[in-house]
Formats: C-alpha cells, structure tokens, sequence
C-alpha cells in the first residue's frame, strides 16, 4: 500500500473530515478524496461511507488506520534513527589493516572507539600490496595501506585517500654490528651484508629495489619474510640486516636490535587510509578515520 495514502487515510481519521485533512496535508479537498478513493481501490473494500454531507470511516477503514498507525509510527522511528546515523558516529565499520600499521596503530584504536556508545569496529588484518587495495575497498568500509612513498599514488578518481603517516625506513642491526655505533648509516657500507626482506610487491621490497636503482648499491637479500617481529628476531641473531619500519621496530633495551637513519637518502613507507569515494560522508567512518589520526599523532608526537 501507497504510504502516503495511508497518511491521508490517518489524517481524515485524526481530523474528522476531507476539508480538515487537506489544510493538514497542505493539498486540495479533491486531492484527499482522490487518495482515499485510490487506496479503497488498492485494498478492494470500502473506506469511507457517506455521514450526513460528509464521510464517515467504515470498520474497515477504522481497522486500517490501526494499521497504517503503526507502519507510519515504525517508519518515523527509523526516519529517526537513520538521521542519527546521518549526524553521529553509529554503527558497524569495516577495517582492513596490514599487519605492521595494525600492530602500531589497532590497539590505541580499539580504546578509542570504546569511548562512542553504538560504534563498533570490525577488523581484519590483511597482507596487502598496493595494487590489491582497490579491490579490498570492495570489502571493507576503511582499508588502511601502505606504499613506498616513490610509488604512483592511489587513483583518487575513483577513491577517497586520507594520509596518516609518513614512516621512515631505518636499517635494523644487530646490536653486535660493526656499525652499530654510528649515527647513520651509508649504504655502501651495507653493500657486503645479507638482507632480509619481504615479498616481492610489498612495499619494503620497493624501498630496497628503488635504493638499488638510486645507488647502485645491490643488497644480497637471503630471506623474504613478511612477518616484520620474526625479521627482528632473525637481525636479532645475526642472520641478516633489513629495513624495518622506524615506529613499529622493537629497539627496546634488551631486543638485541638497533635502528639507524640511512645517510643521504629518503627511505620510506606511506600510510594511508583508502576508500570508497562517499564513504567519508558517513559519521561512524569519518569518526574512525579521526581516531586513527589521533593514534598516529600521539604515536609521532605531532
């Protein structure tokens, strides 16, 4: 049924006659009397039966504006909810995250997001390349990703990016290494040393291969592992160098690791948040992009 003939139909209930429904509904007398006789047509029974020189409802009219008051009344309750979800973060948001940002950044996140009553984050942590985030934003309200800060960027035609942060590439040693004690480190000084890596197409991978073009210097790379704490622990006991991810490092005391700046050369990942375009419009997904802006700067310090 029609819902804004029921409205009508209410109206002439809840008012007592056609005149008095049109001043409510802003309409003509006849255009009343047009929607009551159309939706006596839609449910094939009488409506409305001649009272004097006006109309009276019928039974079956009086047990349908029972009805039409409660579909009206559920449909302005989620008018009013809907309108909450338009106005204030509410609701269930979709996360992919890669493992590195999701180790620094997830845990911070999920104590943040606790704070809004109706919001709830759903995570994944997804070990993504770059040319594989389009077809996670299929998937996910939020993907955070990351890129070698020399790769082309994102098609923002089609995506909405939002950058979060810009994180160094710093040489792990371990803390027995000849170079250990140095401020920074040149790379061809690395050039003798064994390299562990991650998997081709991953951004570290890229920052290694795109050093390689930009020097000369060729680094031997013994293993690819993607997993970044078993490359600590694996630098850790001697079994190579890498490039690890300045925030996310465990240079604790005690880890038997060591980061150092490279000299002379800007070596980085950038991480970002890529979406569909529009989903920025939606309070709950703009509210989790805000806290994880939030991480990243307590995180950085700026």
């Amino acid at each position: 049924m029609d819902l804004g003939r029921l409205r009508t139909l209410r109206e002439f209930a809840d008012r007592g006659s056609v005149t008095a429904a049109a001043r409510a509904l802003h309409c003509t007398p006849s255009a009343v009397s047009q929607q009551l006789r159309a939706l006596q047509g839609e449910v094939g029974l009488p409506l409305t039966e001649p009272a004097g020189r006006g109309l009276r409802l019928t039974d079956a009219g009086r047990a349908l504006v029972a009805r039409a008051d409660e579909v009206l009344a559920a449909l302005e309750r989620a008018e009013s909810e809907l309108d909450t979800y338009r106005s204030a973060p509410r609701g269930r948001v979709r996360v992919a995250i890669f493992q590195s940002a999701g180790l620094m950044l997830l845990p911070g996140l999920l104590t943040r997001v606790a704070g809004y009553e109706g919001l709830e984050i759903d995570v994944r942590d997804v070990d993504m390349t770059p040319p594989e985030v389009p077809g996670l934003v299929a998937d996910y309200d939020v993907v955070v990703a990351h890129r070698d800060e020399h790769a082309p960027e994102f098609d923002a035609g089609r995506l909405d990016v939002v950058p979060l942060l810009r994180e160094p590439l710093d040489v792990a040693l371990p803390a027995g290494h000849r170079l250990a004690n140095r401020r920074r480190v040149e790379l061809p000084e690395l050039a003798d040393e064994r390299w562990i890596s991650v998997d081709f197409g991953f951004p570290v991978d890229d920052v290694l291969r795109s050093l390689t073009v930009r020097t000369g210097v060729r680094p031997v790379v013994v293993q690819r592992i993607n997993d970044f704490r078993i490359t600590e622990r694996l630098v850790a006991a001697g079994h190579g160098i890498a490039l690890l991810p300045r925030y996310t490092m465990d240079t604790r005391r005690g880890s038997g690791l060591i980061g150092r700046p490279l000299a002379g050369i800007r070596a980085a990942r950038l991480v970002e948040v890529v979406c569909r375009t529009g989903a920025l419009q939606r309070p709950a997904v703009a509210q989790v992009i805000e806290e994880l802006r939030a991480e990243v700067a307590q995180l950085t310090g700026s």
